[in-house]
């Protein structure tokens, strides 16, 4: 018997500004009921790592599908992203120099991407001079803000675009954690 991958999912659009409820227990049950293994979750923002011997993408959609019938959301916003503990690790392993080192004066967030290319996502950001950075990456962008001047940032104008529902942001210190609990199991 081959040994199952380890896995993360990334779950877009539930349990945001009170739509899209999803209790984390409610979570853990419908994977395990869809026969994923070793599950566990992460804070409400819809974090899950699993074992299992099926592709990144079945798994994908079949927790999309899965997820919008067994908790009534609008699947609109509902998007899933599964990626091994080693494609993770390259996310951090390739940041750029310095990236998240400062949590004190920068906020910093990886913002998955979702079946959409990466330089058609990274040309939605349009980061003000002297608060915001980005950066693309293979399959993320990463966004650096002044904490100072966070209310001046435009990153929240992505919010706008047709393409933000093929992202998904996580802060670095979540990031960061998702691949200390997968390393964990």
């Amino acid at each position: 018997m081959t040994a199952k991958t380890k896995y993360l999912a990334l779950l877009r659009g539930i349990n945001v500004g009170g739509k899209n409820k999803v209790p984390m227990a409610g979570l853990k049950g419908m994977l395990e009921d869809i026969g994923l293994t070793e599950v566990s979750t992460y804070i409400q923002s819809g974090n899950a790592m699993f074992r299992s011997d099926l592709a990144a993408g079945t798994l994908a959609r079949r927790i999309e599908q899965t997820l919008t019938t067994a908790f009534r959301l609008d699947d609109e916003l509902v998007k899933v992203l599964v990626v091994r503990r080693d494609e993770l690790q390259a996310v951090i392993d390739n940041r750029p120099e310095g990236f998240g080192d400062q949590p004190d004066r920068y906020h910093s967030d990886a913002i998955f991407l979702i079946d959409i290319d990466r330089d058609e996502a990274f040309a939605v950001f349009k980061p003000r001079e002297g608060v915001d950075k980005v950066w693309p990456g293979n399959g993320v962008i990463y966004s650096q803000r002044l904490s100072a001047e966070r209310t001046r940032s435009r990153l929240s104008s992505i919010v706008a675009s047709p393409l933000y529902k093929s992202m998904t942001i996580r802060s670095w210190q979540t990031t960061l954690k998702l691949l200390e609990l997968m390393a964990e199991k």
